[in-house]
């Protein structure tokens, strides 16, 4: 078992940490996470600024609630002949719903999740695109519960496989009778787009909006007390922030324990996903928990560590992912998705 790394954080590690968790919607955020890692503004700003440049850092923006604002989304496997897999991926991909796409080393060799908005037909979406790819199978795999989600990578390479902390996020967190308003679409809009790195970086959207930084402050916790909005954070390029290697453990839970073994895997801080989907007559997996490594021994030695400490005896697969098709969060009310939809499922 891997054990934390005896050393000290450096204040760039602490702040690459940082701004995972949350940038606050104030004025100056990174003064504010500066001075809690002892760095300047400027110092941090300039190692910001490096890490985009060098393509680790990939997006800082508003991380928003698929389910509460109306939208319905499943992750999606598909069986495809593995001469044509990366044909089949790149039709999947031009749909502006798809964020992740990739293949895996299974049967199920394509794994894709998609988002559509409340008047849109999920099922009809997956089925034209099974149809236009030209995919021998399709299942869908919605979530039913979801135990945890929330990617924090550990830059400091001090934390311990098996580290413990309770959920940030999870399904108490949703509020599926949320009613969307107007100003809420907008405020999405902007704030979903990638922040720029500087001193003031929500200026362009409170411009837009026509709101001052205390009232779009306001608004955004409006939107985190109805479940909304999850939070303001930073995205890294996993591969480039040296963590190659991902791991999707499923799980043959069963149905009586899915609650509490779920529950359990969640605490893990490797676990950044962990969901309870649909089982079929060719795939028995319950529970679904996603871990990332710097090597292949840290992924599965993450996933080792969940089945010795609350899985004994549950029969389980592990997944990677060996080529990445698509990555990009979610988009929500964009216009290049309705003109998808107008195209290729043409109402009436």
């Amino acid at each position: 078992m891997q054990t934390a790394v005896n050393r000290e954080a450096t204040p760039k590690e602490l702040l690459l940490n940082r701004i995972q968790k949350d940038i606050p919607v104030v004025e100056r955020p990174y003064a504010r996470l500066a001075e809690e890692v002892g760095l300047s503004e400027a110092e941090a700003l300039e190692i910001l600024r490096e890490q985009k440049a060098a393509g680790v850092l990939r997006q800082i923006s508003a991380i928003f609630d698929t389910r509460t604002l109306g939208y319905k989304s499943s992750l999606v496997a598909v069986k495809a002949d593995p001469a044509q897999l990366d044909a089949v991926a790149e039709v999947i991909n031009t749909h502006p719903g798809v964020s992740h796409n990739y293949r895996r080393n299974h049967d199920y060799n394509l794994w894709y999740t998609i988002a559509v908005p409340p008047e849109s037909d999920l099922e009809a979406h997956v089925q034209k695109l099974h149809d236009l790819s030209g995919a021998q199978v399709t299942r869908l795999m919605p979530t039913l519960h979801l135990f945890k989600i929330g990617v924090e990578f550990d830059m400091t390479g001090k934390e311990a496989w098996d580290a413990k902390a309770k959920p940030a996020y999870e399904q108490k967190d949703r509020n599926l009778g949320y009613v969307v308003s107007d100003l809420d679409r907008r405020f999405v809009l902007e704030m979903q787009k990638d922040l720029e790195v500087t001193e003031r970086p929500y200026q362009a959207a409170c411009e837009a909006l026509g709101l001052s930084i205390e009232e779009l402050a306001a608004h955004a916790e409006r939107l985190k007390a109805a479940g909304a909005l999850r939070r303001v954070s930073a995205v890294f390029k996993h591969q480039a922030a040296g963590f190659r290697y991902n791991a999707m453990g499923v799980w043959a839970v069963p149905q009586d324990q899915v609650a509490e073994v779920g529950r359990k895997m969640a605490e893990f801080k490797a676990v950044s996903h962990c969901y309870l989907r649909p089982t079929y007559e060719d795939w028995p997996y319950t529970i679904f928990t996603m871990v990332h490594g710097r090597s292949v021994e840290e992924a599965f030695g993450k996933i080792e560590a969940i089945s010795q400490q609350v899985a004994q005896g549950v029969d389980y697969a592990i997944l990677y992912s060996t080529k990445e098709y698509k990555k990009v969060r979610v988009e929500y009310f964009i216009p290049e998705f309705y003109a998808w939809e107008r195209e290729y499922l043409p109402q009436g």
